[in-house]
């Protein structure tokens, strides 16, 4: 049997699942033998902003409303992580990533607490030292288990 593949979501991925199709489909397809997780932080920065991001598509406060809700929805497959299972790991973070966005230093100490790869469309993660994958190539990696 093949071991399950575990993978960190980034902010922008979360909010991918919400708008598009391809990644929640992703997700849906492989949740049986994969295990997705973001820090609490990714899903705060995805729910403040995808009201603006909906609008700027044209949607009005029922579109945000629905998108909000298929956040949530999207959640359930996703498991957040809570800063205290991430935090020991900041500094070394910081250090891998702060030249390039400091701000996302809660999703490479997330992969280096649970010791996974990143699932983002952000190339400031390429060169930290963890494995990175892209949504194009994502299924590469998931379907390694079948």
């Amino acid at each position: 049997m093949a071991q399950e593949r575990r993978l960190v979501l980034d902010a922008n991925i979360l909010i991918r699942a919400v708008l598009g199709r391809r990644v929640r489909q992703i997700i849906e397809t492989h949740i049986e033998h994969a295990a997705f997780f973001s820090p609490d932080v990714a899903f705060s920065d995805a729910q403040r902003h995808l009201p603006d991001i909906v609008c700027k598509r044209g949607g009005d406060d029922e579109a945000v409303a629905a998108a909000l809700e298929l956040l949530e929805a999207v959640s359930r497959n996703v498991d957040e992580v809570e800063a205290e299972v991430y935090a020991a790991h900041r500094a070394a973070a910081l250090a891998r990533i702060e030249r390039r966005d400091p701000d996302d230093w809660p999703i490479l100490a997330t992969a280096m607490a649970l010791d996974c790869p990143v699932w983002t469309e952000d190339n400031d993660f390429f060169g930290t030292g963890v494995p990175t994958w892209m949504s194009d190539r994502v299924e590469l990696y998931l379907k390694a288990t079948e």
